[in-house]
């Protein structure tokens, strides 16, 4: 899977799945709202949107799925 910047995308919460819009590849580690992430190349993370609160989370590249 080959996720590009504004690829629209499903992750799970506790709350259950929900959906966005891939906004930001990181492939180096990186803070992001208080928290450490490992991302590399061989295992980024997205910075995710999600349409129903517009609020910005960080998610591994393989947790999310392309919709």
């Amino acid at each position: 899977m080959a996720l590009s910047t504004g690829d629209r995308v499903r992750w799970n919460t506790s709350q259950g799945p929900t959906h966005g819009k891939a906004t930001q590849k990181r492939t180096k580690p990186f803070t992001f709202d208080g928290q450490k992430f490992n991302a590399s190349e061989d295992d980024p993370y997205w910075i995710v949107e999600s349409d129903k609160t517009g609020a910005q989370a960080a998610h591994k590249e393989s947790s999310l799925t392309p919709t």
